[in-house]
């Protein structure tokens, strides 16, 4: 299948600054040793970058500072082949993630929001063939006008976790977490379609809270987490509003978020979305 399924993202651009350290450090502690990478980020733009990467016709609408960050962060998503015209500026400075990962590819993440906090939607307008993914490093107000304004496929990344109102439950069409988000945010049991990711456990895809699909995790040599979630999103949504079977967009998303890990960068080069969907 060749998708050139139409999305949109709504979401967060950020600059990662990354240290990468023998281990995570403890509260109050500091670990030396570390080397420090400053790249591309924020979930909303690797989510872009992935979706584009994998095939999809993607824009993005998000918010960046007037600085020279904000320049580069529209800059990279071009490269990766989003639309970055809907990209607004802002007096607040670009965003920032502050991001620790470990020689095991764990991570621990502060976020400095920035322009994010100041996106809007007006003018905005969705089409009925147009998918739309968001996620929650925007103001909860936003992903609610979303529910009330997207015509077609409304997917949510339900992350970090927040409790998320009725409207957004009722209205999205799919509501991505990993397994402590779906934890946290006990609604979700009920919710009428949500995928979770468990890590080397693969994935399950839940109906009103009965299962109706799961695939396994691809083994891989891990190398950095922080764009995984993010790269399985896009592959999920891609699959899923494009009418691929909930098994195999499922199964093709893990291979997607497998590549993801493998790959030291938040904002990973991927493959196109048939290479995923084949395996």
């Amino acid at each position: 299948m060749s998708t050139s399924l139409p999305l949109t993202i709504v979401g967060s651009i950020n600059v990662d600054l990354t240290a990468r350290a023998d281990r995570l450090p403890e509260a109050g502690e500091t670990v030396g040793g570390g080397t420090l990478v400053r790249e591309a980020g924020g979930k909303g733009a690797n989510q872009a970058a992935a979706a584009a990467r994998l095939g999809a016709r993607v824009r993005m609408i998000g918010a960046v500072g007037t600085d020279a960050d904000g320049a580069w962060m529209r800059s990279e998503l071009d490269a990766a082949g989003v639309d970055t015209t809907s990209i607004q500026t802002r007096e607040q400075p670009t965003g920032v993630a502050l991001i620790v990962v470990d020689r095991e590819g764990e991570n621990q993440i502060a976020v400095c929001e920035g322009a994010n906090g100041e996106i809007e939607l007006d003018g905005v307008v969705f089409g009925a063939d147009e998918a739309v993914l968001a996620q929650l490093e925007i103001s909860m107000d936003l992903v609610v006008a979303l529910a009330e304004q997207v015509q077609g496929y409304l997917a949510v990344n339900a992350a970090p976790a927040r409790d998320l109102p009725d409207v957004v439950l009722e209205r999205a069409d799919l509501i991505i977490v990993n397994e402590t988000e779906y934890a946290l945010i006990p609604a979700l049991r009920t919710a009428k379609r949500v995928a979770v990711t468990y890590g080397a456990d693969g994935a399950r895809l839940f109906e009103s809270g009965v299962e109706v699909a799961s695939a396994p995790a691809v083994k891989t040599t891990v190398e950095n987490t922080v764009g995984a979630g993010d790269a399985f999103c896009a592959a999920l949504t891609i699959g899923l509003a494009s009418g691929v079977p909930a098994g195999s967009a499922l199964a093709a998303a893990c291979a997607v978020g497998a590549a993801a890990v493998a790959d030291p960068r938040s904002q990973p080069l991927l493959s196109s979305y048939d290479t995923y969907l084949a395996r």
